[in-house]
C-alpha cells in the first residue's frame, strides 16, 4: 500500500509551491512581468493619398484612413505625443504606370509626404518609408515585368536603387525594402552610400510571406494587383530554413534591422530570428490581423483593448523589439494607462 503523500519538510501543507502568490495584485503582476511592450517599440504604418481634400476611410480597417498631406502631419504629431517610436509611410498616387514612375519622382506623393513629416516633427520619431513599387505600378506587382509578364528581379533592383535615393533625399531616416527581390538590401545600400546617405538605415522585410491576411491593405493602397505574389514572397508552408537563409543574406548585404511579416501566424519565425541575430528584429501586425480583431470586437465577441495588448505582448515575448501596428497610437496610450 502506498504511503500517503507528505509535503516537503518545513514547507507546511501541500501544495508547497504556489505560483499564484505572484498573481494576487496588479502591482505584483507588474513587478514580475518578464515582457513589457513600450510605446517606443511601436511603429505606425500610415497611408497618404494624392488628390484628396479629406481623409478617406478604409472600409475593411475601421479607424484607418488614407490621409491628406495635412492630416498626415497631424497624425505624426499625435504619434510623437503618444510616445510612438516611428512612422512607416505608404503613398497612394493618382497615376500609375508599368514601372511605377511616381515612386521615383522627387515630387511624387510619398516623397512630398516624407518632406512634410520631417519638417513637422524632425527627429522626434523615426521616419520610415516603404521601398517598393506595388503602390505605384498599374499591374500591382512589387517590381517591373519582363516580356512574359514575370517580375524581373534585376531590373527591379535598379528601380529600388532610384527609389532609395529619392526617399533619402526627402528626409526618411530608414527605408523598408519590402518587395522580396533577391539582392534588394545590398543594392539599396550601395545606392544610398554612393549618394552620400550613409546614415540612412535599412529595415529589411526579410521573411515576408505570401499571406491571406493582406486583403485589407490592398484596399488601403488602392492596389491594382491581379494574380498573386507567390513567385517572390515566401511560401507559408513552414519554410523556416528558407527564412533563415534570407536572414543571413540580408545581414550580409547590410540590413540594419530585419522584419517578419505577417505577425501572429509566424511567431515561430520571429522567435527564430530573435534568437539568431544581433540586430533589432521587428514584426508587422498586418491589416488582416487588425481587421479580425476589430470585426470580432464590433460583434461583442472579444474585449477589444485586451486583445490588442495581448497580441502586442505576444510579439514582445517572441523577441520583437519593433512592432508595426495600426493601433500604435492607441496602444501607446493603453500601455501608459496600464502603468
Amino acid at each position: 500500500m502506498n504511503a500517503p503523500h507528505r509535503a516537503p519538510s518545513g514547507h507546511g501543507a501541500f501544495p508547497a509551491a504556489r505560483p499564484r502568490r505572484l498573481r494576487t495584485t496588479p502591482a505584483l503582476r507588474r513587478m514580475v512581468a518578464e515582457h513589457r511592450t513600450r510605446p517606443s517599440d511601436l511603429v505606425l504604418p500610415a497611408f497618404v493619398r494624392e488628390g484628396i481634400s479629406d481623409p478617406v476611410p478604409v472600409s475593411s480597417m475601421p479607424g484607418v484612413v488614407q490621409h491628406t498631406r495635412d492630416t498626415l502631419r497631424k497624425a505624426a504629431v499625435e504619434a510623437v505625443e503618444a510616445g510612438v517610436g516611428g512612422l512607416m509611410l505608404f503613398g497612394v498616387p493618382l497615376v500609375k504606370d508599368a514601372v511605377g514612375s511616381q515612386g521615383t519622382d522627387p515630387d511624387g506623393i510619398l516623397q512630398q509626404a516624407l518632406r512634410d513629416v520631417r519638417s513637422e516633427v524632425g527627429d522626434d520619431l523615426v521616419l520610415m518609408s516603404d521601398l517598393c513599387l506595388d503602390e505605384f505600378t498599374d499591374h500591382g506587382h512589387c517590381g517591373v515585368l519582363d516580356a512574359q509578364g514575370r517580375v524581373d528581379n534585376d531590373a527591379t533592383l535598379e528601380r529600388y536603387a532610384e527609389m532609395a535615393r529619392v526617399q533619402a533625399d526627402a528626409g526618411a531616416h530608414m527605408l523598408g525594402p519590402s518587395g522580396m527581390m533577391d539582392g534588394q538590401v545590398g543594392h539599396a545600400r550601395a545606392a544610398l552610400d554612393a549618394a552620400g546617405h550613409t546614415d540612412v538605415a535599412l529595415f529589411a522585410y526579410t521573411a515576408k510571406y505570401s499571406s491571406a491576411f493582406y486583403g485589407p491593405f490592398r484596399e488601403a493602397v488602392a492596389s491594382s494587383l491581379k494574380g498573386d505574389r507567390k513567385t517572390y514572397q515566401q511560401d507559408p508552408a513552414g519554410n523556416a530554413r528558407e527564412a533563415r537563409r534570407e536572414l543571413s543574406l540580408d545581414l550580409a548585404e547590410g540590413a540594419d534591422m530585419v522584419m517578419v511579416k505577417p505577425g501572429l501566424p509566424y511567431l515561430d519565425i520571429l522567435r527564430d530570428f530573435a534568437g539568431s541575430t544581433d540586430v533589432p528584429v521587428g514584426v508587422y501586425q498586418i491589416s488582416g490581423e487588425y481587421a479580425m480583431v476589430e470585426a470580432a470586437a464590433e460583434k461583442g465577441w472579444i474585449d477589444r483593448d485586451a486583445a490588442i495588448l495581448e497580441t502586442l505582448t505576444s510579439f514582445t515575448r517572441a523577441g520583437a523589439s519593433v512592432i508595426l501596428t495600426y493601433w500604435a497610437v492607441e496602444a501607446a496610450k493603453l500601455l501608459r494607462a496600464q502603468r
